[in-house]
């Protein structure tokens, strides 16, 4: 977009995301060195002058979690120490992210020890999208833009012109996502489904509340990692009647048994965005993966122009 001095660099979480975010703002990712020595410490050099310069850099902190986390605190440091004018992290996906508040004695709040550890790094801003909580943002004590997939999502689905929806929260902590993309949908009606947890990553479904009889279910959440929540809670609301079930989600995690839970016939579609990259051997027929790198690349632009972010979802 004609400006020298706004330069992003990518991590090896997700290169091709970083490349799209680029194309749109009319750039090449900036050259760097990334090498692993023989006991797995991380070396990263930044390959052109970037003194003066306005820096984003683009990295997911998904699997393998602690390697793109580390990896992120280098390329900050790289940059800091190349004397940049402006480094913003850019995090389409906020790692150890669910972990943060103490439910009981004795635990890591891991959604800010990551903050604190970004913020020592030598970062000047964050740039994150779909973060697990709103609170999250409250931990870091530098500007932090957030920006939310929804748009890519609502856009796909008005297309899809489904009729008779009910948007569907798959547990009661996401029932106030749920309300804002329902709204969207020209205030289309909510359901909730009750769930009880007996163990992690093991789910009892018990009812769903609202009516959802012959109507087109759309399953929202934020993230889908084992698929558990999901599934057992769209085979429940096709046992109360619902005509057919879509899922939602901006991050796609897929961890453990999800491909084989989310391919089993159980959802008509199953939409994600890459946040995340999926590699075609965890793909299958009911999976569409929308980007959101338009988005993306459209906030780092208004960050770098000093205008608001927030009137994109308005």
């Amino acid at each position: 977009m004609g400006d020298e001095r706004l330069r992003l660099f990518s991590g090896s979480a997700n290169p091709e995301l970083a490349q799209l975010v680029a194309r749109y703002l009319g750039l090449a990712p900036g050259p760097l060195v990334r090498k692993s020595f023989a006991d797995g410490e991380l070396y990263v050099q930044i390959q052109e002058s970037i003194r003066g310069c306005d820096v984003y850099l683009v990295q997911p902190t998904c699997s393998p979690v602690n390697d793109s986390l580390m990896e992120l605190l280098i390329l900050i440091d790289a940059c800091r120490r190349a004397s940049a004018r402006q480094i913003t992290a850019v995090l389409p996906y906020y790692g150890y992210a669910r972990a943060d508040r103490k439910t009981a004695g004795r635990e890591s709040i891991t959604a800010k020890l990551v903050a604190n550890l970004i913020t020592a790094a030598g970062v000047d801003r964050v740039l994150a999208m779909d973060l697990h909580s709103a609170q999250i943002q409250a931990y870091f004590d530098i500007p932090l833009d957030h920006v939310y997939g929804s748009p890519v999502l609502l856009q796909y689905i008005k297309e899809k012109q489904l009729g008779d929806m009910v948007i569907v929260s798959p547990d009661v902590g996401g029932v106030s996502r749920a309300r804002a993309f329902a709204k969207k949908l020209d205030d289309a009606p909510l359901a909730i489904v009750d769930k009880r947890r007996q163990a992690p990553n093991e789910v009892e479904i018990m009812n769903v509340i609202g009516d959802v009889k012959g109507k087109t279910a759309i399953l929202v959440d934020d993230m889908i990692d084992t698929a558990g929540t999901i599934s057992e809670a769209a085979k429940v609301l096709l046992r109360q009647g619902a005509k057919e079930v879509y899922a939602c989600a901006t991050h796609a995690v897929f961890s453990s048994r999800a491909i084989d839970r989310l391919s089993d016939g159980t959802f008509t579609e199953v939409l994600v965005t890459n946040t995340i990259p999926v590699p075609p051997d965890r793909r299958f027929p009911q999976l569409r993966v929308l980007s959101v790198a338009d988005l993306i690349g459209e906030a780092i632009w208004r960050i770098h122009e000093d205008s608001s972010v927030s009137s994109m979802f308005r």
